[in-house]
């Protein structure tokens, strides 16, 4: 109970932050229950006059590193938060003062229990700082040759923050879900677990490693897209090494321009580099924002951090395809029946309704032209329908999707005229014969069998265990399941001093607000 005190306290006072703020002002609060409203209307009395929606992102910093994580991953789910929401946290930057150098230096030699000058040539200032670590330019020599690489050292001290953070974040999550229908639908916790999960990558450089080493193997055969190579050598926990990449940051417009690139070109290259990580893989960068892609001196598209990574199973990759070709060739019927074979809408709904409302979506694509097509929109009227037919959303979906509003984004900054279906036309067709037509079809056979193999050899052990499980169950039915009195006892007096805890808790935080109110 006192965890749960300790979680109710820092999030009273993250909430109090983003009420001064003002940020909860355009709030509806009509269809909200009756202690939301009293919150808003608290809210309302310590907004400052000159607070919005537009401190969003501000109240947000201040919060600090996990905060700014929350808040860059619910920007990815528009759904959630709504489109207006989203469009504010994007606008979060996870950048911090850097951390001195010779405390980096530590770091690294606690790690490999080795002096920095025996691992590293040259180890410089660091080049850029985020909140969960900072990147060092540094050089590797190897038979008297010099090759400079990218060092990314952990930040001190910022596991315990995450986790304490994390763990007020999955309190409230879990309370949302109790109180609201519709956040249990949108998979609240979900949104925490997802976050958790990047951060538990994130502070665990060998994990980004690994994703930059497969993310690497799967486009080793792409002429137009580089990733860094790995140095496992210099690797551990806290410390990533990789190669260094020379080239324009695709954020600067100007020296692109500069350089002589064709702009469309490489707006394509980034479409199309995208799709095929997504569907021909299955595994795509979740962040390639601008400043995290450059064009390499070679003429190449380059990635580098890779601590969110989208992963798509088959189901998903099929899904994926067949939903974008669909939208292509206006086969509004087989969108709406791949979203019932994929098991995504409740099947006491009707193919035929659920298509009426893909058209919806479909339609005002193919009435306007290429340059006036926005996938945020389409993405905005997709969230409207999949909350009208009670689908619960998919994190992975919803995350590749929002990756797409921000590729199409960099890539319409590129060039303001291209046409997003035409270039994604080609790859998902390309994906969709290797894998729905005939080879597919053969691929999927030779799958089933396999499977049918195993579960052959499996057999006996399941219908042992069975047996076990029915002699358990009539057991059961025949003694029943009885309670010691003391146990009885126990959970009464636990019950209730829960209840008591809750109703302190409740009075406590209201004193607080008055309190902070009348200051």
């Amino acid at each position: 109970m006192l965890a749960s005190l300790g979680h109710v306290l820092r999030l009273g006072r993250a909430g109090f932050i983003l009420a001064r703020e003002g940020v909860f002002s355009g709030v509806d609060a009509a269809e909200m229950p009756g202690v939301a409203r009293l919150g808003l209307f608290l809210a309302g009395l310590v907004a400052r006059r000159d607070g919005g929606m537009t401190r969003l992102a501000p109240a947000i910093a201040r919060l600090g590193p996990s905060y700014v994580k929350l808040g860059q991953t619910l920007a990815t789910r528009p759904d959630v938060v709504g489109v207006e929401v989203a469009r504010q946290l994007e606008a979060l930057q996870d950048r911090m003062a850097p951390f001195p150098r010779d405390i980096a230096v530590a770091v690294i030699e606690k790690a490999f229990a080795r002096p920095i000058s025996e691992l590293f040539g040259e180890f410089g200032e660091p080049v850029a700082a985020a909140s969960v670590a900072q990147v060092h330019r540094a050089t590797i020599v190897e038979d008297g040759v010099s090759r400079p690489v990218a060092v990314k050292v952990l930040r001190p001290g910022i596991e315990r923050r995450f986790r304490r953070d994390l763990g007020d974040m999955f309190f409230a999550a879990r309370i949302a879900e109790k109180l609201s229908p519709e956040a249990e639908r949108l998979n609240a916790i979900g949104v925490v677990d997802t976050l958790a999960r990047s951060v538990k990558i994130e502070m665990d450089f060998r994990l980004e490693a690994a994703a930059a080493s497969e993310f690497a193997e799967n486009t080793e055969g792409d002429d137009d897209f580089l990733v860094p190579r790995v140095d496992w050598d210099h690797c551990a926990r806290e410390v990533m090494t990789l190669e260094w990449i020379d080239g324009i940051a695709l954020s600067d417009v100007e020296a692109l321009r500069r350089s002589g690139v064709d702009p469309a070109r490489l707006g394509r290259t980034l479409i199309q580099s995208f799709l095929r990580h997504a569907v021909r893989d299955g595994f795509f960068h979740a962040d390639m924002h601008p400043g995290n892609l450059f064009l390499t001196n070679a003429g190449r598209l380059a990635a580098v951090d890779f601590g969110i990574m989208g992963r798509l199973g088959t189901k998903e990759r099929r899904f994926l395809a067949e939903i974008l070709y669909g939208f292509i060739t206006r086969d509004y019927r087989r969108v709406a029946e791949v979203h019932f074979e994929a098991g995504y809408v409740p099947a006491h709904y009707r193919v035929e309704d659920f298509a009426q409302a893909i058209r919806a979506v479909g339609e005002p694509i193919h009435s306007r032209r290429a340059d006036e097509i926005s996938m945020a929109k389409v993405l905005t009227l997709l969230f409207e329908i999949t909350a009208l037919f009670d689908m619960r959303t998919r994190i992975e979906l919803v995350m590749l999707q929002k990756t797409m509003v921000v590729v199409e984004g960099v890539a319409r900054s590129l060039d303001p005229r291209i046409d997003m279906w035409s270039t994604a036309e080609p790859v998902v067709r390309t994906w969709m014969e290797n894998n729905l037509g005939p080879r597919g079809k053969i691929a999927d056979a030779g799958q089933g069998l396999a499977a049918l193999a195993q579960l052959a050899g499996q057999t006996p052990e399941m219908l042992a265990r069975a047996a076990r499980i029915a002699e358990k169950l009539e057991t059961l039915t025949e003694r029943g399941l009885v309670l010691a009195p003391h146990t009885v006892a126990a959970l009464g007096a636990a019950q209730a001093a829960g209840q008591r805890f809750w109703r302190y808790v409740i009075v406590f935080i209201l004193l607080l607000i008055v309190f902070l109110i009348r200051r």
